[in-house]
């Protein structure tokens, strides 16, 4: 499936807590993060995303993302977008799906389909959008759109990798089963040249339902 950002995972990098500078000689200017729970474990389906810390108007690099419905669930669970994007719905089950959004940042209500006839939907203001089938009650999915290009989702390691310009940003880390609805947030400086700078976000969750979705790419 096509991915909603060019930001690369990267391996998992020994941490300290705090931000810190790791050599790299083949990388550009970047960060690296890790995020994992209060107990320690590394986060998966976290969207980590870098703002420029001035006001700047970011630059535009849409890109298209994907979440298809397949064995009656939405895959990825969680999908990042920049605000402007266009997401795509195919249909790989054998039945129809009605999928909808009542969310403040993206209401819509695509209805009973089935293969990749669906018009795609355009997200175009910042913020969550939840997804849901009005024919199967358990499916549900999660769209982040942020406004910058800057962003990715860490991997099962919890671990992400930003490939940003030299710069002041604000980090940001978006869970969606997060205690605050609010993403976690810090202030750091890119410097150039091939240094990684590397931060750390840990992120108090909700109880995990008995039925919740898995964590799926």
């Amino acid at each position: 499936m096509p991915k909603p950002h060019t930001l690369r995972h990267a391996a998992p990098v020994l941490l300290c807590t705090g931000l810190f500078l790791a050599a790299s000689s083949a990388a550009a200017s970047g960060i690296t993060v890790q995020v994992s729970d209060e107990g320690n474990k590394p986060l998966a389906d976290v969207i980590v995303y870098a703002e420029a810390d001035g006001g700047q108007a970011p630059p535009k690099t849409l890109k298209p993302g994907e979440i298809s419905q397949k064995g009656l669930k939405f895959i990825p669970l969680v999908t990042a977008v920049q605000s402007g994007s266009k997401i795509f719905f195919p249909n790989n089950d054998k039945v129809r799906h009605h999928i909808y959004s009542f969310s403040p940042a993206h209401k819509f209500d695509q209805k009973l389909y089935s293969g990749t006839t669906a018009e795609p939907q355009t997200f175009e203001k910042a913020g969550t959008v939840v997804l849901g089938c009005n024919i199967h009650d358990k499916m549900l999915a999660y769209v982040r759109v942020v406004d910058t290009p800057y962003f990715a989702k860490t991997d099962d390691s919890g671990v992400v990798r930003l490939d940003v310009p030299a710069g002041k940003y604000v980090l940001k880390a978006w869970h969606y089963n997060a205690v605050s609805a609010q993403p976690a947030e810090q202030a750091v400086v890119v410097k150039g040249g091939d240094a990684l700078l590397g931060a750390v976000f840990k992120l108090a969750l909700k109880p995990a339902a008995a039925d919740a979705p898995a964590s799926s790419y």
